[in-house]
C-alpha cells in the first residue's frame, strides 16, 4: 500500500512533513493484536448500522464471520462496502473495505482456527462463509500527535 498524509477539506493542520508518518508494521502489529473490531455497513435503505465484531487480521486482510440471519449479513448482501476499526479512539486504525466470501477453502479453515484459538473458541468452531475485508484505504494516526502522525495508506 502507498503511505502519504491523508487530505480533509479543513486540513486539521496535518503537517506536510513525512516524519512521523505510521509504518505499516505498526498498522499491522495493532490490528493483529486487538480483540474488539467496530464494522460499519449500510443498512438496504441507507441507514448506518455499527456493531462490534471480532475477527483475524492476517496477510493485510481482516476476516471475520456474521449469522446469516444478522443486520451486518444482510447489508453486506446489499452493498459489500463496510468501514472497519479499532476501539480506540487514541490510536486510531480505520479500514475502508470491500467485503467478500473468502474462496479458498485452505485459507478459510486456517483463518478458521486463528479465530478459534484467538478467542478460546472451541476447533470446530466455523462460520460460513468466512467473510474477508480487504482494504483500499487506511486511515490512522495517533491522538496524542495527530497533526504529526495522521497517516493515508492506499492500494
Amino acid at each position: 500500500m502507498k503511505q502519504s498524509r491523508p487530505t480533509f477539506a479543513s486540513g486539521y493542520g496535518i503537517s506536510p512533513d513525512p516524519t512521523g508518518l505510521v509504518p505499516w508494521g505498526d498498522v499491522a502489529a495493532e490490528l493483529a493484536a486487538a480483540r474488539n473490531y467496530w464494522i460499519a455497513t449500510v443498512t438496504p435503505d441507507g441507514r448506518p448500522h455499527a456493531t462490534p465484531i471480532w475477527g483475524v487480521w492476517h496477510e493485510d486482510r481482516f476476516y471475520f464471520g456474521v449469522d446469516a440471519q444478522s443486520q451486518k449479513s444482510r447489508n453486506l448482501e446489499a452493498s459489500s462496502k463496510a468501514v472497519v476499526h479499532l476501539e480506540s479512539g487514541d490510536n486510531v486504525v480505520i479500514l475502508d473495505c470491500e467485503v467478500r466470501a473468502e474462496q479458498d477453502p485452505e485459507r478459510s479453515a486456517s483463518m478458521l482456527a486463528a479465530y478459534a484459538s484467538k478467542y478460546g473458541l472451541p476447533a470446530d468452531f466455523s462460520f460460513d462463509p468466512v467473510l474477508v475485508a480487504v482494504p483500499h484505504r487506511v486511515l490512522t494516526w495517533q491522538e496524542a500527535d495527530f497533526p504529526t502522525t495522521a497517516t493515508e495508506y492506499r492500494s
